[in-house]
């Protein structure tokens, strides 16, 4: 158990490669409680939320989910979220745990009239229930049944005899299943911990907030240019550095890359060509792949070394680990089938 954003989290239960496999290859199930929930209500909810994220709502129908990013002035990213539309009049906001309540202030202040923001992190639990199995396994719980929903749309429905639960189609693992907002349920996936989450994830290259991006970072350097639409009517917080900073041209990116020596790159390492000692990168994310079995890795790189197979260096313990640019994600469904 560690502390993390005042909760006292599992890294893990019988380990993380167990776990990971788990979720690859069967079914897993993680307490993602931590997580918070904000829900924007009013005659305004829509318009406000449209002016507070980069992605575009009205595209996003009732009963539909959308991966989205606060900015600040700067185009920074505040925090990514995944916004929950169930009407024009109220929307529910799916923050992480260190911005339960900084988003809220932030939200609150921009959110203008017509849009109550109200905090309701601590109403909800969040289960993730993650891996092959797990559709099956949540659907046989549900009433109604939620097995035809689409990815990333959701439902109320009563999960397990327990009423007013809200049921979605996303995930953080790159595996199909649901997330269900209501008292934590098991019915046959593992427990499984912050260790293998953190694995699943970087294997499918999902960003993490406050490795991968923050607010020195914007989503176009993050790889995240798909959720900023910047001609949506009305604009929004940040879209004019963001619209300056498209027509310049980014000046770094985030890259995926595989180690080709021996070593395992962590958060913070220095990244440089090779043979030069300036740093001109660092590592956001790194871990051993366990389907993959490779060291892999997301860094932030000028844009001329962010081709793919471009060779790079990573300084581990003030030696130089050669390494390599590479496509993500690292493993899709079918690449895991082969493990």
């Amino acid at each position: 158990m560690v502390e993390f954003a005042g909760f006292d989290m599992p890294v893990q239960y019988q380990g993380v490669l167990e776990e990971h496999a788990a979720v690859r290859q069967s079914a897993g199930i993680f307490d993602v409680s931590h997580m918070g929930e904000i829900v924007v209500e009013g005659p305004r909810a829509l318009q406000a939320m449209q002016r507070l994220v980069t992605n575009d709502l009205t595209k996003c129908a009732d009963g539909q989910a959308q991966y989205s990013a606060l900015c600040n002035d700067r185009g920074g990213v505040i925090d990514d979220v995944i916004v929950y539309r169930f009407s024009p009049r109220r929307l529910l906001v799916c923050v992480n745990a260190s911005g339960r309540e900084k988003d809220l202030d932030w939200m609150r202040a921009h959110a203008g009239e017509g849009a109550a923001v109200v905090q309701q992190s601590d109403e909800w639990a969040q289960v993730a229930v993650q891996g092959p199995r797990a559709p099956a396994l949540v659907d046989a719980l549900c009433e109604p049944r939620v097995l035809d929903l689409r990815y990333y749309h959701f439902r109320e429905a009563t999960v397990a005899g327990v009423r007013g639960c809200l049921v979605a189609r996303t995930g953080y693992t790159g595996e199909d299943g649901f997330e269900v907002f209501c008292p934590p349920v098991a019915a046959g996936a593992q427990p499984c911990g912050l260790g293998a989450r953190d694995s699943l994830r970087l294997e499918v290259a999902y960003r993490l907030y406050g490795n991968d991006m923050d607010e020195e970072h914007t989503p176009l350097e993050a790889g995240l240019g798909w959720i900023v639409k910047l001609d949506k009517p009305g604009g929004f917080v940040g879209a004019e550095a963001l619209r300056k900073q498209k027509a310049e041209g980014l000046k770094r990116k985030l890259v995926g890359f595989k180690m080709a020596g021996k070593g395992i790159a962590r958060h913070g390492y220095p990244v440089r060509p090779p043979g030069v000692e300036k740093h001109v990168g660092e590592v956001t994310s790194g871990t051993m792949s366990p389907t993959l079995k490779e060291p892999i890795g997301l860094a932030y790189v000028p844009v001329d070394m962010s081709k793919e197979g471009t060779r790079l260096e990573v300084e581990i313990r003030d030696r130089p680990v050669p390494a390599q640019v590479a496509k993500t994600p690292f493993v899709t469904k079918e690449a895991d089938k082969k493990h």
